[in-house]
């Protein structure tokens, strides 16, 4: 990573204002013109710009100020930073190596088949094409249809498989879940309602009330007696 100054425009205002560095000094730190820095001491230029102390950032040390006011040919040099951000990568086309080249329509005619959802940005960032490539695979009008065969690009090299899920999950967002077809179980709250209650034991309903027995003897008993009175 270049270890480049921090708002080199607001760092001259504060040297300007806080040191007595040369103004050819601060030009070459902060990477301005000579007249530049003579107008912003002037007051003709950023005059709405606050200055920033470059040794509150950790960007220059009082020693090396201090070193250079006594050297007018002395040159500032910048602090190593404490913490290191790496650069980020420039966005562009996939690069595909030439002896992957030929594999790229079957890749594409794998994901066009099999990944339905995918735009074809999506697709054209996996594998590195351009939309009329992936229009004329899935119209069948590439120059050699006849002959593709669908291969996951993954396996080809072509594309990792964390890229390729990212892009899958990117594009399934917010669709609706597709029905499964043929027959399916039931949910739980219909197979409740539809099975039977099972039998209670007969042991159960033969249970036997003492009140209910005594009475069918008695009046058995009657019926004895009143036979007895006709006889």
């Amino acid at each position: 990573m270049a270890n480049t100054l921090l708002m080199p425009k607001a760092t001259a205002v504060w040297l300007v204002d806080n040191t007595a560095l040369s103004f050819e000094q601060i030009a070459q730190f902060c990477g301005l013109h000579p007249l530049e820095v003579k107008a912003i001491a002037d007051g003709e230029s950023a005059q709405g710009i606050k200055g920033m102390d470059p040794i509150m950032t950790g960007q220059l040390t009082r020693d090396e100020i201090a070193r250079a006011e006594k050297d007018p040919n002395h040159r500032l040099k910048l602090s190593d930073p404490k913490v290191r951000v790496p650069e980020s990568k420039r966005k562009g086309p996939r690069y595909t190596p030439l002896s992957k080249r030929q594999d790229r329509p079957n890749a594409i005619l794998w994901l066009v088949r099999n990944h339905p959802e995918l735009k074809d940005a999506q697709i054209a960032r996996l594998v590195g094409t351009t939309k009329s490539t992936i229009d004329q695979i899935r119209d069948r009008k590439h120059w050699n249809s006849a002959n593709l065969q669908p291969m996951d690009p993954v396996t080809l090299g072509l594309a990792s498989q964390i890229d390729l899920d990212m892009e899958v999950n990117r594009a399934s967002r917010g669709r609706e879940q597709a029905q499964p077809a043929g027959d399916t179980l039931l949910p739980a709250a219909l197979t409740e309602r539809l099975v039977p209650a099972p039998e209670k034991p007969k042991d159960e309903d033969a249970e036997l009330d003492a009140n209910a027995v005594f009475a069918k003897l008695s009046a058995l008993k009657s019926k004895d007696e009143d036979k007895d009175d006709e006889e």
